[in-house]
């Protein structure tokens, strides 16, 4: 079976307050969540009704159970995401002040799981076959994992659409420069990169977004996605084609799990052939929704959500 998206990278839980505007220590209660980006982004593709599957790996322990029995409950294929005696599977706490500011603490020493995806342990026929794979640039960021995803894009060989989530994070880098080598060479292998403004800094040493665009497909790809925040989202196609979106109106609860709501829209769309500018507003559309709740994975919307909120022109 050929799956519409495989994503390989982050796994954890997410431990959200349940007070906003509550400094972590103050903070009296939290809820339990899915998390971790490329796992969301399977969750809000199989909430659109995509068939979908995540390569990462756990902690033997009581929160990997609870994982496993969440990717289940969203529809999403397990079957690849193994434990690794000796490490915890990690958690990470967020603080929720609307509009704009939610400031993250992963919990991933001495070495997060998933960061010891093995190159050899992969199923690299079914990497191949998959209409979409999607890969981001934490999975870079360590060894065995920033192997094992080199090679995974080596065998696709930008067959169907291989997506590299930018997904700079620098708490799990020593220094921009180091990552930029290893992310110019992941372009090399996909069609499609998506990142926000410091993202593409990083990627390509560029943050203008027109520049920063064209940059990303001079690197190889074919499609270039550039989150422009408030200002909305630019897409740039190697034919010349481009589509500049703003965002939709919303009363923000928590930003955080927009930009992987985003992710699996655009899978959606992308997989559906649609032109540029109906896939960021539908993309643009799912991010708002999510950024209106609270968690993440359980919050990725459905297709009737999105096209109500589309139709309303703001997230009601």
């Amino acid at each position: 079976m050929a799956y519409d998206l495989i994503t390989m990278g982050r796994i954890g839980v997410d431990l959200y307050p349940l007070q906003t505007g509550v400094p972590l220590p103050q903070v009296t209660s939290f809820g339990k969540f899915l998390g971790g980006s490329a796992t969301n982004v399977a969750v809000a593709a199989a909430r659109l009704g995509r068939q979908t599957a995540v390569i990462t790996r756990t902690g033997d322990d009581p929160f990997g159970t609870y994982l496993h029995e969440a990717l289940q409950g969203f529809g999403v294929d397990d079957r690849w995401v193994t434990p690794v005696p000796g490490l915890a599977t990690p958690v990470t706490f967020c603080e929720v002040f609307p509009p704009d500011d939610f400031p993250l603490y992963f919990y991933r020493r001495p070495k997060a799981p998933d960061l010891e995806i093995d190159a050899h342990e992969l199923d690299l026929d079914a990497i191949r076959d998959a209409r979409i794979f999607w890969i981001t640039g934490t999975g870079l960021s360590e060894e065995p994992s920033r192997t094992a995803t080199l090679a995974a894009l080596a065998h696709r060989a930008k067959a169907g659409i291989t997506v590299f989530d930018l997904d700079w994070r620098p708490i799990f880098w020593q220094d921009p420069a180091e990552a930029r080598p290893f992310y110019a060479e992941a372009l090399r292998h996909t069609t499609v990169a998506v990142g926000n403004l410091d993202e593409v800094e990083v990627a390509t040493g560029v943050r203008e977004p027109q520049a920063a665009a064209q940059a990303l497909l001079d690197a190889g790809v074919k499609i270039a996605v550039v989150k422009q925040g408030p200002k909305g989202v630019l897409a740039v196609n190697s034919k010349g084609d481009q589509a500049e979106v703003p965002p939709l109106p919303v009363n923000v609860l928590n930003g955080l799990g927009a930009g992987d709501a985003f992710g699996g829209s655009l899978c959606h769309g992308l997989l559906e052939g649609w032109d540029l500018e109906k896939i960021m507003r539908h993309a643009n559309a799912a991010g708002a929704i999510v950024a209106s709740r609270l968690e993440c994975s359980s919050a990725m919307p459905t297709p009737n959500e999105i096209e109500a909120a589309i139709a309303a022109g703001a997230v009601k």
